[in-house]
């Protein structure tokens, strides 16, 4: 059986939709509404994907003149990304100034209910970035070198291998694991041991350190790893070859496992955040999509396209969760 996470088919109707709002949008438009401290939440220690989206996309707005100052970055480690999401819900829904990385991790969370009491429909959900490639990784150092040498050392003794992420258990990273080892024929994926950290930097430095002997993440995670040679990157759960900097890394498919999972990566916002300070986050993220400037860190950081604004990433979002939801129930790890 094939799973796949790709988000390739909402790629295209992402990119129009974007389009289309952007259009609708003249740049010289008066804003209603500017944010005196600007402040993103990144719901994970700092060096993992939530943590690059916030202060990549921070710099970004600040260069671009998008706000005024600086964007503060603020790490709320815990659950997943429940943490975080119930702070905002709970503390400071009406935060005007505020937006919070997401990916498909937090979907994945919100669709295996693994937030307690909380739901997709409780903030208002801005944009997209673009979107995360998975990998598998090894530390540099060791014997593996190819995902089914990897698959196979499970298969021969399970307990030998234990595999770190940046999720928790059943969140995105493992689920990529869980997918990469059904289609190297490990039927019960319950003897996959992986352990969950805070954030995927916290999960590479275990790696590092000998405690596990493998990383699931994204490409864009990963990338300063890869750049000081610290880690191998043995598969890219993509379709094709990723480009620039990731060019050199084969895909699973290319060593004959079929799959593919991609992390969208976006912004949600406190769900009683007013009509007018939505509509300047949504523009605003919109313009730093748009820039020469962060065209140049997707591709730098192997992320590929994916444009959403507004009501068009909300759908995606709810799409998501859905497919994430029986993805789960279909592998075991939810009723």
């Amino acid at each position: 059986m094939r799973f796949s996470l790709d988000s390739r088919g909402l790629f295209a109707a992402g990119a129009l939709a974007g389009a289309m709002l952007a259009g609708a949008m003249p740049a010289d438009r008066a804003l209603a509404f500017e944010p005196e401290n600007p402040e993103c939440i990144a719901p994970a220690n700092p060096g993992g994907g939530w943590d690059f989206t916030c202060r990549q996309v921070g710099k970004t707005l600040q260069d671009l003149g998008l706000v005024d100052g600086t964007v503060q970055v603020t790490n709320i480690a815990g659950g997943g990304g429940g943490v975080a999401f119930a702070e905002v819900v709970n503390k400071r829904a009406d935060d005007n100034d505020l937006i919070v990385a997401a990916s498909s991790a937090t979907s994945t969370r919100l669709a295996q209910g693994a937030y307690p009491g909380n739901t997709m429909d409780q903030v208002r959900w801005l944009a997209s970035v673009g979107a995360d490639y998975g990998i598998i990784a090894v530390a540099k150092d060791s014997p593996i070198a190819t995902l089914p040498e990897l698959m196979d050392q499970i298969k021969a003794d399970p307990k030998s291998v234990s595999i770190a992420g940046g999720s928790a258990v059943g969140g995105w990273d493992h689920l990529k694991v869980l997918i990469a080892a059904q289609a190297a024929g490990i039927d019960d994926v319950r003897t996959i041991k992986y352990v969950a950290f805070d954030g995927g930097g916290e999960a590479v430095t275990q790696l590092l350190a000998g405690s596990v002997q493998a990383f699931t993440g994204d490409a864009s995670e990963a990338k300063g790893f890869v750049d000081s040679g610290d880690i191998k990157v043995i598969a890219v759960l993509a379709p094709e070859r990723l480009e620039g900097d990731f060019a050199s890394f084969p895909t699973a498919a290319e060593q004959g496992l079929d799959v593919v999972g991609a992390n969208w990566r976006g912004f949600y916002a406190p769900g009683n955040m007013s009509d007018e300070a939505y509509d300047f986050w949504v523009e605003s993220i919109g313009s730093v999509y748009d820039s020469d400037e962060w065209k140049s860190i997707m591709a730098q950081n192997g992320l590929a396209p994916l444009d959403l604004r507004g009501p068009e990433f909300e759908a995606f979002v709810a799409e998501s969760v859905s497919r994430i939801n029986g993805l789960s129930k279909e592998i075991g790890l939810i009723q």
